[in-house]
């Protein structure tokens, strides 16, 4: 339904023009090798795969192809990730179509397009004025990944199996988020997890 109705609002603009589309990250990659599109609008959240792994893929596959990501997630949790994986703008799903054309037309002309908060943040961060970051946002964008699988319920194999890595990996991961997040405890860390995953979809699906 989404996609559905991105299509219609792009395709109401005469100077763009869609050219193609998919539900998965091996559909897309392989979308974006097949018509090299100017650009190509992403999730985070896929039916199989992440979203920032595709950024990165899609800079390597199909490296003239801007990327906007469009989410329901929290562009302060997801924009700099975004951006240090690629991307070149984040837009939340309840905007509306005039700021997706919007950021759409400021993609397409080379610009980044991400909110004002957001914008001022990363000068911050550049500038060396801006608060220090939550224990989250320390995580590396693989250690976030299992971060939220964890939450989800997810065990060890589990996410091996998904993420397409050993479970030592796994394991590795899992001991560099607990130092990261101060969880003495597996079980302090899984809880931890589970009250985000929960903080973090009850919060996107409010707004």
């Amino acid at each position: 339904m989404m996609r559905d109705g991105l299509r219609q609002l792009i395709g109401n603009e005469p100077e763009f023009e869609v050219c193609g589309e998919a539900e998965d990250v091996s559909g897309a990659l392989a979308q974006a090798e097949a018509l090299k599109p100017d650009l190509a609008i992403v999730d985070i959240t896929l039916r199989a795969g992440n979203g920032l792994e595709l950024i990165k893929d899609l800079q390597i596959r199909s490296p003239r192809t801007a990327v906007l990501v469009l989410s329901m997630h929290d562009e302060s949790l997801y924009a700099e990730r975004v951006l240090r994986a690629g991307g070149r703008g984040y837009i939340m799903k309840q905007e509306g179509g005039k700021r997706i054309i919007e950021g759409i037309r400021k993609v397409l002309n080379g610009r980044t397009f991400v909110s004002e908060n957001v914008s001022a943040k990363i000068l911050d961060h550049f500038s060396g004025h801006g608060e220090a970051k939550s224990p989250i946002e320390q995580l590396t964008d693989r250690e976030f990944e299992v971060f939220q699988l964890i939450g989800r319920g997810l065990g060890t194999k589990e996410m091996a199996e998904k993420l397409h890595v050993s479970v030592k990996t796994i394991e590795v991961h899992r001991v560099n988020i607990k130092e990261k997040l101060g969880t003495p405890t597996v079980s302090d860390l899984i809880r931890f997890a589970v009250r985000w995953t929960e903080s973090d979809s009850a919060g996107s699906s409010r707004k």
